[in-house]
C-alpha cells in the first residue's frame, strides 16, 4: 500500500512522473501528496535528475526553478531571419526597406556563432521591427509572473558594414493585459562610424523585479545608414533573444 512507504521512497517515485501531472492530477491524491508536491524535496530531486543545478540558497521555489528551466527557450521567433520578415510585426521600410543578407555580407564579418547563418539589415531611412511575445501562450502563467517575477533576458546582436556608418537603436518594453508599459529599456542611439570593423556586438539588458502583472514583451529594434546611400548600407541585426531565466 502506497500510504505505509517511507516517504523517502515515495519521493522517488513521484519524481518519475512527469512534472505537469504532478501538479494536476498527484496533488489532489491525498493530503500527503499534495505536501510532497507542494515542497522542495521532490523537486530538488526531479532537478538533479535531469542535470538542472543551482546553489540550493538562490532558489526560493524548488517548483517553480523546475518548470522555468525546462521551459527556458528564445521567445523571439525567427530571429535571424531564416523566414524572411514572418514574425516581425509593425514594420517600417524606410529608404529601400529591409532586407535579409547571407553572413558574412560585403564588407561584413563572420557571426561569433556557427548557427547564425543569416541578417537582416537596413536602409538610408529608419527602418523598424517588432515583435510582441504572448507569456501565457508561452507557458507563464499569471502566479509565476505576478509573485516570482523570474529576471527576462533581453538580447540583440547589431553590426555596421567597414565602409558606411550607420544608426542603431533597440526598445523593449513589458506591457501588463491592457499593454500599459510596466517597465521599460531603450538603448541610446548607437553610432558606428563609417570607418569601422564591422565586428558583431552584443546588446543586453535583464528586466527584474518588475512588479505584478506582466502579460506581454515587446521587442522593437532598428536603424539606418548615416550616408544616405541607396541600397542596404545600414545597421546589420541578427540573433536577437528574449528568454525568461529560472
Amino acid at each position: 500500500r502506497m500510504e505505509s512507504l517511507p516517504e523517502a521512497v515515495l519521493i522517488r517515485i513521484l519524481a518519475s512522473i512527469p512534472a505537469v501531472e504532478l501538479v494536476l492530477v498527484c496533488r489532489l491524491v491525498c493530503c500527503q501528496w499534495k505536501n510532497l508536491v507542494d515542497g522542495a524535496a521532490l523537486w530538488i530531486l526531479k532537478c538533479q535528475q535531469e542535470g538542472l543545478t543551482r546553489a540550493e540558497s538562490d532558489v526560493e521555489s524548488w517548483q517553480n526553478f523546475y518548470f522555468l528551466s525546462k521551459k527556458r527557450k528564445n521567445l523571439i521567433k525567427n530571429p535571424c531571419g531564416e523566414e524572411d520578415l514572418e514574425h516581425w510585426g509593425e514594420v517600417e521600410n524606410g529608404g529601400d526597406g529591409w532586407k535579409i543578407e547571407e553572413l558574412p555580407g560585403d564588407f561584413g564579418k563572420e557571426f561569433p556563432s556557427e548557427e547564425v547563418h543569416k541578417y537582416f539589415v537596413t536602409s538610408y531611412e529608419w527602418c523598424r521591427k517588432a515583435q510582441v511575445i504572448d507569456l501565457r501562450a508561452e507557458g507563464y502563467w499569471e502566479e509565476l509572473m505576478d509573485t516570482t517575477q523570474p529576471k527576462i533576458m533581453v538580447r540583440d546582436w547589431y553590426a555596421g558594414r567597414s565602409d558606411a556608418g550607420c544608426l542603431y537603436e533597440l526598445c523593449v518594453k513589458l506591457l501588463s493585459e491592457n499593454e500599459d508599459v510596466l517597465a521599460e529599456y531603450k538603448s541610446e542611439t548607437i553610432t558606428i562610424p563609417q570607418e569601422n570593423d564591422a565586428n558583431w556586438t552584443e546588446i543586453s539588458h535583464t528586466f527584474s523585479s518588475y512588479g505584478p502583472g506582466v502579460r506581454f514583451v515587446r521587442f522593437e529594434h532598428g536603424g539606418q545608414d548615416t550616408l544616405f546611400w541607396k541600397g542596404w548600407y545600414g545597421v546589420r541585426v541578427t540573433n536577437s533573444s528574449v528568454t525568461v531565466e529560472p
